[in-house]
């Protein structure tokens, strides 16, 4: 059986209701993962969990080490990943609490190590489609399992990924907004890009947790992301539960 991982961003750094907990220690030529990979049973189906800020929450995007943590979950033979990732709200209709399963992505990152293809790597060479950044067949399961838990959700959604760990200025959301973008967030790259070069199916669940940038008459606090997340985050984890039923 092919194996399932979830990967928590910010305010799920521990995935309730894991059972039989067991730690997969994984050794890769990156370095080490950025959090304790964990493994055990989600509503009686076999799931590998990663925290990618660290367990607590420590390391930001930028050093987060997303080529170890992707080799790792290879090497556990995960075939497919659920990313969850917190975002700010661009697009009028995806407000606070507000789940947006998004079918595309903008890369506005720097300075990451963003590819297995290097000159220090033994693997081939390959220039990797991208067209589509997340796996069609996952995203059909997500947007089905929300239908059927009935909450507000997007089906579709721009993901504008931004270097961090500062929050964007006004002017650079209104850019993002410009180019197209729904949502903003730190984590989405390169983490779907090494996903495809490993040929893991990979899709993403966020849920925004502020107004971008300049789109609020309210400052943006980390005391009301916090806040928005404590409240949003059990959607996220019924969504969760209900979808990896559907996978096996």
């Amino acid at each position: 059986m092919s194996r399932i991982a979830i990967i928590g961003g910010t305010g799920l750094s521990e995935l309730v209701g894991l059972k039989n907990i067991k730690t997969e220690k994984v050794d890769t030529v990156y370095g080490e993962t950025s959090g304790v990979i964990e493994s055990g049973l989600l509503e009686g189906e076999e799931v590998v969990f990663l925290s990618r800020h660290g367990k607590p929450h420590t390391i930001p995007p930028h050093k987060i080490n997303y080529r170890a943590n992707l080799d790792a979950l290879h090497k556990l033979n995960v075939k497919k990943i659920i990313a969850v990732n917190a975002v700010g709200g661009i697009s009028s209709d995806m407000p606070p609490k507000h789940i947006v399963i998004p079918h595309q992505i903008i890369d506005y990152t720097y300075g990451r190590e963003h590819t297995f293809y290097d000159n220090t790597s033994e693997v081939e060479l390959q220039h990797v489609d991208f067209s589509d950044p997340y796996d069609g067949d996952l995203r059909f399961k997500l947007i089905s399992a929300a239908k059927q838990y009935d909450i507000p959700f997007s089906n579709s959604g721009v993901y504008a990924c931004t270097q961090g760990p500062r929050l964007e200025s006004s002017a650079e959301v209104q850019r993002l907004l410009r180019d197209g973008c729904d949502i903003v967030g730190m984590t989405g790259m390169p983490e779907a890009a090494l996903a495809r070069e490993l040929g893991i199916a990979y899709a993403s669940v966020c849920i925004v947790v502020n107004p971008a940038a300049g789109l609020s008459h309210e400052p943006i606090t980390m005391t009301d992301i916090h806040r928005v997340l404590t409240e949003g985050i059990g959607n996220v984890l019924t969504l969760l539960k209900l979808v990896i039923s559907q996978l096996n």
